[in-house]
C-alpha cells in the first residue's frame, strides 16, 4: 500500500466566468452550504416555524413546487409577521440537495435526494460574496 490518502472530493457548483457577477441561485446555494456547515440551517416546517417565532431566523427559502397551499400560506404569513426575508427556488429536490438532504457519491454527484419545501437560516456562518448578493436581492424585493 502507498502512504497517500485519497483527496477529498469537492461538490461541483456551476462555474462562472471571472469578473462576471454571481447569479442569485448560485449565491443562495453558497449561503445555504456555509450555513449548513456552521450548524445554522433549519430544515422543515415544524422546526422552521419555531425558529421564526423565536425571532432567530434571518432568511427563509421555500420551494415553488410545494403542493400544500396551507403550508405555503403559513410560511409566508410567519415571514411577513416577523420580518424575515423569503426567497423561492423552483424545485423541492433542488432545495433538499442544497440543504444537505442527500448522499454524495464517489464522483461528487448527489444521490438519493430528499425533497424539502422549506429551510430557514438562523446563522449565515460567515460573510461571503454570495451572502451579499442574497441580502441585496431580499432588499430589492
Amino acid at each position: 500500500m502507498s502512504g497517500e490518502e485519497a483527496a477529498p472530493v469537492a461538490v461541483e457548483t456551476p462555474a462562472q466566468a471571472l469578473g462576471e457577477p454571481m447569479d442569485t441561485m448560485t449565491a443562495l446555494q453558497q449561503v445555504l452550504k456555509k450555513s449548513l456547515a456552521h450548524g445554522g440551517l433549519i430544515r422543515g416546517l415544524h422546526e422552521g416555524a419555531k425558529v421564526i417565532e423565536k425571532h432567530a431566523a434571518q432568511l427563509c427559502v421555500m420551494a415553488e413546487d410545494c403542493n400544500q397551499p396551507d403550508y405555503v400560506k403559513l410560511v409566508k404569513a410567519l415571514c411577513a409577521d416577523h420580518g424575515v426575508g423569503l426567497l423561492t427556488v423552483p424545485s423541492a429536490k433542488t432545495l433538499g440537495e442544497w440543504a444537505g438532504l442527500c448522499k454524495i457519491d464517489s464522483e461528487g454527484k448527489a444521490r438519493k435526494v430528499v425533497g424539502c419545501s422549506c429551510v430557514v437560516v438562523k446563522d449565515y456562518g460567515e460573510e461571503s460574496e454570495g451572502l451579499n448578493i442574497v441580502q441585496e436581492h431580499i432588499k430589492a424585493n
